[in-house]
């Protein structure tokens, strides 16, 4: 009797995980574009990458790559890509595995999107002024070695997010059809999406807007959406390379975008980047890891070179 009630308890809390997740997906519903402006497919490696692009395409080229964590879009700089658009050509993809792109069970890697952003700049974009957040702006420095930009604007870069290397257990447990989709499901609650914003992203919560939460938990809950953020949090998103000496070795000028008060890449770290790269720092108050959403006026400024 004993065995069968565990048996059956077991059953029960697999078939609830099961359904759970099914009703979190249904509710989820198609995303909505990440942007204002067209709506293109950018074919690469099996993937279809989708990309925004407003602005005059005779103006000087703009290219927006987002951050990466659970519930990563290029919907990230909504509230910059109107105002960049009125001078620059601006061009923003989802990532592959994130947004509106697809989304495969692969085993995602740095390298991977090092490699994108090298071939999605010299394919689409033309000297563009690049700018890259977080994770992503490793990405852009590291491909700038093998595509021309015209300027590169970082904001908050860092090559190492996960402390303690790469953890293939952690990322095969996010993978789990079941499992793994339930702790996805927990990682990207709503709850949660506003407990990081507020403890990480964001210094005024008041701009976390209960429209912000909902389409970074809409995007979190499409098909395959766990895969990519899997090998993020077990550490297989992180670069090998010392940025500093990554920026140093770049032709094009440099200019760091660094919130006051940001925790996970502390201001110490800008500075130290900074100097070694000798390389622009430009630091916003009352800001942690999303100046250009706090302050986006500010932000647009630094990007055309207003600031």
């Amino acid at each position: 009797m004993k065995l069968r009630n565990v048996v059956g308890a077991a059953a029960g809390l697999i078939g609830g995980a099961a359904l759970s997740n099914r009703l979190l997906s249904a509710r989820a519903g198609d995303l909505d574009p990440p942007l204002p402006g067209d709506q293109h497919t950018y074919r690469w490696r099996g993937f279809d990458v989708s990309y925004t692009e407003a602005g005059d395409p005779d103006d000087p080229d703009l290219l927006l790559i987002h951050g990466v964590n659970a519930a990563a879009s290029s919907n990230e700089f909504r509230a910059v890509f109107d105002r960049l658009a009125e001078t620059h050509h601006v061009v923003a993809p989802d990532l592959p595995g994130f947004g509106l792109s697809d989304r495969p069970p692969l085993l995602y890697s740095g390298s991977l999107y090092t490699t994108f952003v090298s071939d999605f700049a010299a394919d689409v974009v033309e000297d563009a002024v690049c700018v890259g957040s977080s994770l992503s702006g490793a990405y852009a420095a590291v491909a700038a070695g093998e595509v021309d930009f015209a300027r590169l604007v970082l904001v908050c870069p860092t090559a190492t997010t996960m402390p303690g290397g790469r953890r293939v257990w952690l990322r095969s447990l996010f993978r789990s059809p079941l499992v793994g989709r339930a702790l996805f499901n927990a990682l990207a609650s709503k709850y949660s999406i506003r407990t990081f914003n507020a403890d990480h992203g964001y210094y005024d919560p008041a701009n976390i807007t209960d429209e912000v939460v909902d389409y970074e938990w809409r995007t979190a809950h499409q098909p395959g959406a766990r895969f990519a953020p899997a090998s993020f949090v077990s550490g297989f998103l992180d670069l090998d390379v010392d940025l500093g000496d990554v920026l140093a070795d770049i032709d094009e000028p440099v200019t760091l975008v660094w919130g006051r008060e940001a925790d996970i890449t502390p201001l110490s770290a800008g500075r130290d980047l900074a100097e070694r790269a000798d390389a622009r720092l430009v630091v916003f108050d009352e800001s942690l890891l999303l100046p250009h959403v706090e302050h986006p006026e500010e932000f647009v400024d630094v990007v055309t070179g207003d600031i």
